[in-house]
């Protein structure tokens, strides 16, 4: 499992495209917003709302604007290929709200 300093590194920017947008953003945001999400519903049919929306939202809508930040600076890098970081900054912001409402 990585450290703090590779979030650091993708908050900043510091991570290659391709990581940044497919292993930080896609793969461990679809298993954060996963769970979170099968938990904020296990615990509203549980009748506990409030304690969903904590469950639901506190960790993965977080974890999303690193993800977006992250992506979207690495699509700034000298070294990220034009096409690939246009289809990343056009399709991070959208992907990372539907998945933050979800």
């Amino acid at each position: 499992m990585p450290g703090l300093g590779t979030l650091g590194r993708l908050w900043r920017g510091e991570l290659p495209l391709p990581e940044a947008f497919w292993t930080w953003a896609v793969t461990v945001g679809l298993v954060i917003n996963g769970s979170t999400s099968i938990a904020c519903y296990a615990l509203v049919v549980a009748d506990e709302p409030l304690s969903a929306l904590v469950v639901g939202y506190l960790p993965s809508v977080p974890y999303n604007v690193l993800a977006t930040v992250g992506v979207l600076r690495s699509a700034r890098r000298a070294d990220a290929d034009p096409t690939f970081a246009r289809f990343a900054r056009l399709m991070i912001v959208p992907v990372m709200v539907l998945l933050s409402l979800t």
